[in-house]
């Protein structure tokens, strides 16, 4: 692992989301660049920074590495009653309250020095909200480990559109094993 640099974390709302938009759509690029998946293209992440950062609850941390933002990760509280993610306990908990985290992003000269962690326990690790649900592509087994070593557990697998990838469900907060 690279030492970390000195970051620099700022939060944002759904506020302050037009001034954020351009910075959150160049990490994406810039964390992109050179793949050929389609899913992940620009128009349609436009699409979805635009959506997420309408929600209400909205909640955005950015990471700067002197004044360059290095990553962030977003997302916004779930709307009770469609916490999608329970159809796939036979037990689902509780706790009504779930935080959705959307992105977590990295750009690729900061990856593998901790931002990751750092970016996450600021953004789910604040939140008021018991549970946190997130979708990880099952061609990232990687990715999936690293939300499992920060206590998120698969529960099923999901392909929210026609044209995306098959993602692992993963559920952070559930009692039990």
């Amino acid at each position: 692992m690279t030492p970390s640099p000195a970051y620099t974390l700022r939060h944002f709302g759904r506020d302050q989301a037009p001034g954020i938009r351009q910075i959150l759509l160049d990490v994406h690029a810039d964390a992109y660049s050179g793949e050929t998946d389609e899913f992940h293209d620009d128009t349609r992440f436009t699409w979805f920074v635009d959506h997420w950062s309408a929600l209400d609850g909205f909640d955005c941390v950015i990471a700067y590495d002197g004044d360059e933002p290095a990553g962030y990760a977003y997302g916004a509280p779930a709307v009770h009653g469609r916490e999608w993610w329970r159809e796939y306990l036979a037990d689902a908990p509780a706790a009504a309250d779930t935080f959705s985290l959307s992105e977590l992003m990295v750009g690729p000269k900061w990856r593998q020095t901790g931002l990751s962690a750092l970016l996450h326990d600021a953004l789910v690790g604040q939140r008021p909200e018991p549970l946190a649900v997130l979708l990880v592509d099952t061609e990232h087994p990687r990715v999936q480990a690293l939300y499992e070593s920060w206590d998120y557990r698969k529960v099923g697998e999901r392909q929210p559109f026609a044209d995306s990838p098959l993602y692992a469900v993963m559920v952070r907060g559930l009692p039990g094993p």
